[in-house]
């Protein structure tokens, strides 16, 4: 397949309500936050996200949670290591670099659309892929405010236990809030990885339909919507206008004063970059 011929930026907006789109480990799983009180979403959430959805697709990918496992791999260089080809170069000291960056990004899709570190204890070789997908962090457009409630568990975990079986603790999430997701897509680092515009294709289906099979008790199914995704396609390589030009130009108009539903927004592209029109996904 062809390399991808086009740059491409997009922006999406996410609507949350009632659920904790990212918690936060070192902060009691509370939604993240900034300092002036904005919601986060963190790329390495959404990359994760994304992973998950091109399984869903029937795509090879490289870096599976424990959960969503389905080559039996247990680890990153178990997973090289099945591949006996991969194997015999990550042993050898005069490994054609190139060669084993071309292989594992034609095996895995999300080698060639993320990149990816390899360098495993033991191995000859340390090769580095960057690839051509790059996502922001993202942010709430206006503040958040956090739900906090105490729950209890109601049954000892081991028979053993002689404590008593209920056992408090805490859960958080989102009232409601509208997050903004950017990225680009970079034509230079596609030529090196092989991504074309079919792994295009299959990134904005994946970002449109990103929280389908992603539910959990932190994310009840229909919490998290991808509510519109704006999708810009350059006429050239290296693209018509700057990628934070473009992400500039898609704005949210708030309806109300006190917004509490997807619905109290506009969501819109401002038509300040001529010759550039986004297709727009509901």
């Amino acid at each position: 397949m062809a390399a991808l011929s086009n740059k491409i930026d997009f922006v999406g907006f996410i609507s949350v309500e009632h659920a904790n789109p990212n918690g936060d480990p070192l902060n009691g799983n509370r939604p993240r936050d900034t300092v002036e009180g904005l919601g986060e979403i963190s790329d390495v959430c959404i990359k994760r996200k994304l992973r998950n959805r091109l399984q869903d697709f029937g795509e090879r990918v490289f870096v599976q949670s424990d959960d969503r496992k389905d080559d039996g791999c247990k680890s990153l260089k178990e997973r090289v290591d099945s591949d006996e080809e991969l194997k015999k170069m990550s042993k050898g000291k005069n490994t054609d670099v190139d060669e084993f960056a071309r292989k594992v990004c034609e095996k895995w899709i999300d080698v060639r659309v993320f990149g990816q570190v390899f360098a495993f204890k033991g191995d000859a070789v340390s090769i580095g892929v960057r690839g051509p997908v790059s996502l922001h962090p993202a942010f709430s457009i206006d503040p958040i405010e956090i739900e906090s409630i105490q729950i209890t568990k109601s049954v000892n975990s081991v028979t053993a236990d002689s404590r008593s079986s209920d056992t408090m603790g805490m859960k958080h999430s989102v009232k409601f809030g509208i997050y903004k997701l950017k990225g680009s897509i970079n034509c230079q680092l596609a030529e090196k990885t092989g991504f074309s515009d079919e792994d295009a294709e299959k990134i904005r289906e994946a970002l449109a339909t990103l929280f389908e099979n992603d539910s959990s008790a932190a994310r009840p199914d229909g919490s998290m919507c991808m509510e519109k995704l704006f999708w810009f396609r350059h006429n050239c390589k290296s693209g018509q206008y700057s990628t934070a030009k473009v992400h500039r130009s898609v704005k949210a108009e708030k309806l109300c004063e006190n917004p509490k539903s997807a619905e109290d927004y506009r969501f819109y592209y401002d038509e300040s970059l001529e010759g550039l029109v986004p297709e727009v996904i509901v």
